[in-house]
């Protein structure tokens, strides 16, 4: 709800002009920026909070916080519901920032646990593949919920509808505030379900990390110090992966991937945002459109997202990120070519933009996981640094959009918005699909994963004792990694 309807609500329902409800975005997203590499560092470095799983602590963390602060999001403001517009904006800032945090917890904590449950990369994919599918079918639910309270309030009542373009009014605000109790309460029934159902793996307390295994085709001599003892083989030190902060930000492909990644949810998000725009003002279609439009984008996306399995076995990651990007862009192409008040056949290209959208973003997440490979220590740091740069560049983007309209500090909008929403969910999916696709074309000579490190053996103890830390300060292992 927060890309598809917040600004749809801020604006239609609550009365906010364009850079007033851009800029509250902006804050939820530079929110979401700031916590989410800080909630990946301390989700890695914390070991849980009394004896719960580390990434399940954040997790819960996270669901309270949304599950206390979302439902005043989509509410009229409480006593000051007739209040100068920038006293409501001050309102709904400190819950935007709650929610934003809370937010940021459940996702980057459910995205690390993906590098914990699997070291193969075809179950990665099926993984990733998985959790963007029920991603599909809880955005499904929000749009049928909508469509359903948008249609009885249309039938109860037509003076309720607003302009003689179909859209939303201020007597629609009791309807998202029950749309918004239902999403937050099934929301929170399936998080028990996550939390009772799913097993986290004790990443201090295993008998894996305590005891290094050897493997049977290689010899060990075993020194004893005071009352460890440490594994060599072939008179060297054998030790897991385990890159450190520093280590990241020295690697090429953080950098590749992480921009690629910014790419595809610039290309998911902004079109999430603005295709309920683009339905209202350029091709004039009634306000339940705005629920049954991006429906059919999901329904594809949920599609295509059973189908990632195998095309990424028949073409690989990276061929079917092509894919992706092909369809992506012939759905932005599509919507360029309608015109007002079509019906159906706008359903084509929505269902090519849901399905290029569900390819690059399960494939990209999991290039991602295949980055990480066996670092899964510091696994919640790289998806937080990926997440920064998405949440940052979405909160700058729609920022511009929103200062670059036409009608600019007006509530009621003019002509020129017909042609600017569509230029806008034409050309900026569109044109942030090829450069996705630029990036990708640097990625293409490597292996994604296979690493170039050159790391102190100081950096690799963190999964031995405190007592054979100094037994090692003075080595230097130049490693390369790979998945």
């Amino acid at each position: 709800m927060w890309f598809s309807y917040l600004l749809v609500y801020l604006h239609f329902v609550i009365g906010f002009n364009n850079v007033l409800a851009g800029n509250l975005m902006l804050i939820g997203q530079v929110s979401d920026a700031v916590f989410t590499p800080f909630i990946g560092f301390e989700s890695d470095r914390t070991n849980g909070f009394c004896g719960y799983g580390k990434r399940k602590s954040w997790h819960l963390l996270g669901t309270i916080c949304c599950i206390c602060s979302f439902p005043f999001l989509f509410n009229a403001c409480i006593s000051c519901e007739h209040s100068a517009k920038w006293a409501q904006f001050i309102y709904y800032s400190p819950f935007v920032v709650i929610f934003q945090f809370g937010w940021a917890s459940t996702q980057i904590s459910h995205l690390s646990l993906i590098p914990d449950l699997t070291s193969n990369s075809q179950e990665r994919v099926e993984l990733n593949a998985i959790r963007y599918a029920f991603t599909v079918i809880s955005n499904l639910l929000v749009y049928l919920i909508t469509w359903l309270m948008l249609g009885i309030h249309q039938t109860d009542n037509a003076n309720d509808v607003v302009d003689v373009k179909g859209t939303l009014s201020s007597q629609d605000t009791s309807k998202f505030r029950d749309i918004t109790f239902v999403v937050v309460g099934l929301g929170a029934v399936f998080s028990i379900i996550f939390h009772i159902g799913v097993k986290e793996h004790n990443h201090e307390g295993s008998e894996e990390d305590k005891e290094p295994h050897t493997p049977r085709s290689s010899y060990s001599a075993f020194e004893d110090t005071d009352e460890e003892k440490i594994p060599f083989i072939n008179g060297q030190l054998k030790v897991r992966k385990c890159l450190t902060v520093t280590d990241w930000l020295k690697q090429r492909q953080l950098y590749q991937i992480g921009l690629l990644y910014m790419f595809t949810r610039l290309v998911v998000n902004i079109s999430q945002i603005y295709l309920p725009m683009y339905l209202t003002y350029t091709l004039s279609l009634k306000k339940h459109y705005i629920a049954i439009v991006p429906l059919i984008v999901y329904i594809s996306g949920f599609i295509s997202s059973f189908l990632m399995k195998p095309v990424n076995y028949v073409v690989g990651s990276k061929g079917a990120y092509m894919l992706g990007v092909i369809c992506t862009v012939g759905g932005c192409v599509g919507f360029s070519f309608l015109q007002k008040q079509v019906n159906l056949i706008v359903f084509a290209p929505a269902a090519f933009l849901g399905a290029g959208g569900s390819i690059i973003l399960v494939t990209s997440l999991s290039m991602t996981a295949d980055l990480i490979g066996e670092n899964t220590g510091s696994g919640a740091f790289v998806y937080g640094t990926m997440s920064f740069t998405d949440k940052l560049s979405n909160g700058v983007a729609v920022l511009l959009i929103q200062k670059m309209h036409p009608c600019g500090d007006l509530v009621a909008c003019c002509t020129a918005c017909e042609w600017y929403y569509k230029n806008i969910l034409c050309l900026v999916p569109g044109g942030c699909a090829v450069l996705a696709l630029i990036v990708l074309i640097t990625l293409l000579p490597f292996t994604i994963g296979k690493l170039n490190v050159k790391e102190n053996c100081l950096d690799w103890c963190c999964i031995f004792p405190a007592k054979i830390r100094s037994r090692c300060s003075n080595s230097i292992f130049h490693r390369q990694i790979s998945e």
